[in-house]
């Protein structure tokens, strides 16, 4: 039995990689339909969907920017869920520092009536995340950048806190703002099928370092005016019709596991569109069952084994009524 080479030692810095991302997202904010200024402190804003209408592509680089400059999104077309005719497609040599360390929305940041979780590549400089300890990574860097789905810009108490955790001057803050219900949030937000596959694979306990690659892909869903609507189908986008394959090292068995475990359709509250779910507990997020928040099908390759398991499937149904089809 032949082990495969161990993968290359990742860059150093999450935040050096997205920097060049970053900063041609700003260069071409106009053609992107981007609005950029200087906020709150000094922090420079870019509005992705609030007073500007921002796109498809905006948001498709915006979740590249997300992933920490550590994976690729694509859209790519296919009938699967016709008419919704595109899937957005990630792949990540780095799955686990991609979506873990970068792009899971895990820093929760309120002040008055403000509320959102930030993601993107700022986390890992912050590390104000138990997660980070767990992962055993922490970053440097003069400039931070996270993303927030928001439709609010953040009040100054919410700059000079990710200033004060990152450790850098307000004017370093770059803050993505991406609103559910616009075109570039829609993008974004579905390109985290991935990520949502790592989210469930920790809880889970699958050993973190025996994930060696990624690829998933969901469907676009159209953005829809009223945010339940427009946060039930970017949901079920990935619940119903998310598509995951996992490349990981180790037994067998514990990729066989991992697949029967890590689709949508092991959860009480699977089968029904998200705003249903949603509603049905009262709009408390806490209430759904964590086990739910995972892609409808899954595939896990033992990499020495050459055996691959997959468990779930697509419920094009679903899809088809929770887009408006």
């Amino acid at each position: 039995m032949t082990t495969p080479p161990a993968a290359p030692p990742s860059p150093t810095s999450i935040a050096e990689s997205v920097r060049p991302l970053v900063e041609a997202l700003v260069a071409d904010a106009a053609r992107l339909r981007l609005a950029v200024s200087s906020g709150p402190l000094g922090a420079r804003i870019v509005d992705a969907g609030i007073a500007v209408p921002g796109g498809i592509e905006a948001g498709r680089r915006i979740a590249e920017i997300c992933m920490g400059g550590r994976g690729r999104v694509a859209l790519t077309p296919s009938d699967r869920f016709s008419p919704w005719s595109t899937l957005v497609s990630v792949s990540s040599e780095d799955p686990v520092m991609a979506c873990l360390a970068s792009q899971y929305a895990g820093w929760s940041l309120a002040a008055g009536d403000f509320f959102a979780l930030g993601s993107g590549p700022g986390r890992a400089v912050a590390c104000v995340e138990p997660l980070f300890a767990e992962l055993g990574y922490a970053d440097k860097a003069d400039t931070v950048t996270l993303v927030l789905e928001t439709a609010q810009t953040p009040p100054e108490a919410v700059v000079a806190e990710i200033a004060a955790r990152s450790g850098v001057p307000p004017q370093a803050v770059t803050l993505i703002l991406t609103p559910t219900a616009s075109l570039a949030g829609t993008v974004q937000i579905v390109a985290r099928t991935l990520e949502v596959a790592l989210h469930k694979a920790h809880a889970l306990h699958f050993p973190l370092a025996r994930i060696v690659d990624g690829l998933a892909s969901a469907p676009l869903p159209p953005p829809a005016p009223d945010f339940l609507a427009a946060m039930g189908r970017t949901n079920d986008a990935v619940l119903y019709g998310g598509d995951v394959h996992l490349f990981v090292s180790g037994p067998a068995e514990a990729a066989r596991d991992l697949s029967a475990r890590l689709p949508s359709g092991t959860s009480r509250d699977h089968g029904r569109p998200f705003a249903e779910v949603f509603a049905a507990y009262g709009c408390d997020f806490y209430q759904v069952d964590p086990l739910l928040f995972s892609p409808a099908r899954v595939t896990v390759s033992a990499l020495e084994h050459g055996a691959s398991f997959t468990a779930g499937s697509f419920a094009p149904d679903l899809v088809a009524r929770s887009f408006g089809g």
